[in-house]
């Protein structure tokens, strides 16, 4: 009897030592992750990271989508998408700490929490992937061409070089900051990112104003067909929604605020985002609007080639965007990184080391340039890819989590609410593939593999 009971001590002695030994190396490995490792962040990182996560370059655009678009589809849209990812991003900051005593510090995470530990991954990974690669990739894109414009605006008389060398140029950067360990680290370059956003979209709007209306200005649809009015809608619509990326991102910003029972992450977390969204409007609705009142739709597509100029504003602006998407590459970098050297740890046992770091980080920036490079046309391939993984994370899935785990009662407030998003959403899902689709058909003459 005594030897039994010994014995039962014994093995439960082991049971916990493994126990502690198993509890010790996630303990490490999370102090070594890019998202949970450094916990200190204050709530105006927050903003920072969301407004360089949000005002991509693409806010240059919104001119032509509101001319493929028309006035009052065009205003209406603009405004139904700020309140709709608005409403949605505070979906996700009040289900980030939901469970008492645990944080869900990944998109993924949460995803779990909802559908299941499988499906959830199934349906969350795959999508905040097409997202984040995708707009690393297009972000090589835009930092090369932005570059190229700023080459070719100040030396106009200079020998022309290929867009490839300018992505080269870009990617170099990125071999450097990829290797910042976390979300906190890249504060700096986030600040300075946000801080250019707003200032080539003033640019951009104030340029567009002291130019005034143009002579002969059209506001009709450009497209002479009724098929290609149509088709351009569908693109614009596309155009507008990926505007609004911040979400794939915004768990594991807030997973970098430290939270208490009596002081949550909810709270900073939410102030840093109203003021994050107040300058997203300060940046997208001046621009659109008034782009588009300038130059009707003869509006390029980036409204900086319809201004032209005095040229040392453009190329200042070009330079400004330049400097964003380096702070926007990282927001969207970081979650990735976590995501591998999580999967290479966790799962293969890889010890955490600088040199797994090392390896992973520039292979990716690597791999992101060669596609970039390869494909400088990606931007299309986005829209009709990214479609069916933006307008989710963004516009829809949220709401479907929120009815998964809160269950709110049949026809009230909340259920309508959430169900009217997730219709939006799926119409999204559905129509801006579409119009994408067509655009790559009709470019598809003029794309050149490395270009």
């Amino acid at each position: 009897m005594f030897l039994v009971s010994f014995l039962n001590r014994m093995l439960l002695l082991i049971k916990q030592t493994e126990e502690i030994i198993k509890s010790e190396r996630q303990r490490q490995i999370d102090e070594w992750l890019p998202i949970t490792s450094k916990r200190n962040a204050k709530w105006w990182y927050s903003t920072f990271h969301n407004v360089t996560a949000m005002v991509g370059a693409g806010v240059l655009g919104l001119p032509l989508a509101m001319a493929e678009l028309g006035w009052g589809p065009g205003v209406t849209i603009l405004i139904l998408s700020w309140i709709i990812t608005l409403y949605t991003l505070w979906q996700m900051v009040e289900m980030h700490e939901m469970v008492p005593g645990k944080r869900f510090d990944r998109y993924h995470e949460l995803g779990q929490y909802a559908f299941g530990e499988k499906l959830g991954l199934y349906i969350v990974v795959p999508q905040q992937l097409v997202v984040e690669v995708g707009v690393n990739i297009v972000y090589m894109v835009t930092g090369g061409t932005s570059l190229q414009k700023f080459h070719d605006t100040v030396c106009s008389s200079c020998k022309k070089i290929k867009l490839s060398y300018f992505i080269m140029i870009f990617a170099s950067v990125h071999f450097v900051l990829s290797h910042l360990p976390n979300f906190n680290s890249i504060t700096g370059v986030s600040l300075a990112a946000a801080v250019m956003s707003l200032s080539y979209s003033t640019i951009a709007w104030v340029a567009s104003a002291h130019k005034g209306v143009q002579e002969d200005v059209q506001y009709g649809y450009k497209a002479k067909s009724t098929s290609g009015t149509i088709f351009n809608f569908f693109s614009a619509l596309g155009d507008v929604a990926f505007a609004y990326a911040g979400h794939n991102v915004v768990l594991e910003i807030q997973a970098t605020i430290p939270s208490t029972p009596e002081k949550p992450s909810k709270v900073p977390m939410w102030r840093g985002v109203v003021v994050a969204y107040i300058i997203v409007a300060l940046c997208y609705f001046p621009v659109a609007i008034i782009g588009y009142w300038m130059f009707g739709n003869a509006v390029e597509g980036n409204i900086l080639i319809s201004l032209e100029k005095p040229a040392w504003l453009i190329a200042m602006a070009n330079l400004f965007v330049v400097v964003h998407v380096i702070g926007s590459y990282q927001v969207f970098a970081m979650p990735v990184f976590d995501m591998i050297e999580t999967f290479l740890v966790k799962k293969l046992n890889f010890k955490p080391s600088n040199i797994l770091r090392f390896v992973v980080r520039n292979v990716y920036v690597a791999f992101t340039m060669f596609i970039a490079i390869t494909f400088p046309f990606f931007d299309g391939l986005l829209g009709f890819f990214g479609g069916f993984a933006f307008a989710p994370t963004t516009y829809f899935l949220p709401c479907v989590m929120w009815l998964a785990i809160y269950k709110p009662k049949r026809f009230s407030l909340s259920w309508w609410t959430n169900w009217i998003c997730i219709v939006l959403g799926l119409c999204l899902m559905t129509l801006a593939p579409i119009g994408a689709l067509r655009t790559i058909i009709l470019k598809a003459k003029t794309y050149k593999f490395y270009s």
